[in-house]
């Protein structure tokens, strides 16, 4: 397949969740034919009728005209079957994220499409050579992750299977650009770049609540710092719901500790700001996050339940803890070759997790503070809280020669 092959100028997109209409939005924006399928016309009727609202929107808005809106609405067309979508040269599906749901839906795509497409998953987490091994065309296939919303976030994933090949990824760079992304190419595994560090920031805000923080104080520390929002109110505006609800359907992970509190304001149907209340409280119409005690009473009963000896927590710990998990999993992510810079792990903190600018991402943090005393400030938290900190091998051979991770890249 030469690369010339891999033009692409028709796409099809599979779901018409929110990630769907975002996607099919940024496809229309940049010009591409589109073709809609959802298992439900009802739904799909829908999000025609958001896309168009929101486009309508942007014209009231100023940003962009009525002719414009006209034009990208017409780029988009619903259609009813997988057999409608036999000539794209492209195609992403945007479904819930079960790995056995999109191996179907592939399995169809690859049935059915011309040989020359391309298949695209945006999984945000789930095995992109899983999805692949269930087509005939695995160098075909790849992983490209939007954020939410979609049409908006200007990061995405570009996530490269074990036997993607060079010339998809370079038409998925292409259309990247096209479509006015920051794009980055991510190796294969759970959680690609941003999620698979996002994991372990998380979970070590959570535990800080069952040792003795509040939600409040945990974001409050991190927004001082510079971040766009704390990981409480992050959980808020995405719905603390999708990893519980992700949970319960695997049966996997209810157990932990880090995730009572979660599980608990769930059971409440507190899921954030949609629901007016998760780790905060929203007044009607609102997004202001208002620290709620109720939230702050529920944390000091799971953590007491837990068995945890409740302390002070202060800002320079959150932050420490909260920063130095960046870099280390960014670190591991960098030896197992899953980016290929430290400028690309900063890339993506830049423009899809509301890292401060003026840092300039997690690992160019991690440079300016000086790798040996990284390396130092990880034992100390590795003598305090255990094994899981301790710095990983990159970070202590980098810091004996005291050089840094953007020294990394040339060598890899």
């Amino acid at each position: 397949m030469t690369q010339n092959a891999f033009n692409i100028q028709r796409a099809a997109v599979i779901g018409a969740g929110t990630m769907g209409r975002g996607i099919v939005m940024s496809l229309a924006s940049a010009g591409l034919e589109v073709l809609w399928l959802d298992n439900n016309p009802q739904m799909l009727e829908q999000a025609l009728g958001v896309v168009a609202d929101t486009y309508a929107h942007n014209v009231r808005q100023g940003r962009i005209s009525e002719a414009q809106a006209t034009e990208r609405i017409a780029h988009i067309r619903a259609v009813g079957s997988y057999d409608d979508l036999a000539e794209v040269d492209l195609v992403i599906e945007a479904v819930y994220e079960n790995l056995e749901l999109k191996q179907t839906i592939f399995r169809e795509l690859d049935a059915r499409l011309k040989p020359a497409a391309i298949l695209a998953s945006n999984t945000s987490a789930l095995d992109i050579d899983a999805i692949a091994a269930v087509t005939g065309r695995p160098e075909q296939v790849l992983g490209l992750h939007f954020f939410s919303p979609a049409h908006i976030m200007k990061l995405l994933e570009i996530v490269r299977g074990a036997r993607t090949a060079p010339a998809v990824l370079d038409a998925a760079l292409a259309l990247g650009q096209r479509m006015g992304k920051v794009s980055v190419v991510a190796g294969n595994c759970k959680g690609f770049i941003g999620n698979r560090m996002l994991h372990t920031y998380v979970r070590e805000a959570r535990m800080m609540l069952l040792e003795g923080a509040y939600p409040h104080k945990v974001d409050s520390a991190l927004q001082g710092f510079g971040f766009a929002m704390g990981p409480f109110r992050m959980y808020d505006v995405v719905g603390i719901d999708l990893e519980w609800r992700a949970r319960e359907l695997s049966g996997k992970g209810n157990d932990d500790p880090a995730v009572q509190v979660d599980n608990r304001l769930c059971a409440m149907g507190r899921f954030g700001q949609k629901a007016r209340m998760g780790y905060y409280r929203y007044a009607e119409g609102s997004r202001q996050a208002e620290p709620d005690p109720e939230v702050d009473a529920l944390v000091l009963q799971v953590s007491e339940q837990l068995g945890f000896d409740r302390r002070e927590i202060g800002p320079e710990e959150i932050l420490e803890r909260s920063l130095l998990a960046l870099v280390n999993e960014g670190a591991k992510i960098l030896e197992e070759g899953i980016a290929n810079s430290s400028a690309d792990i900063d890339t993506v903190y830049l423009n899809g997790y509301g890292f401060p600018v003026d840092k300039g991402g997690p690992m160019a943090w991690a440079d300016s503070q000086g790798l040996p005393a990284i390396r130092k400030r990880l034992q100390a938290l590795a003598e305090r809280f255990g094994p899981h900190w301790q710095p990983t091998t990159l970070i202590r051979r980098l810091a004996a020669s005291d050089r840094h991770f953007a020294d990394y890249q040339q060598e890899a």
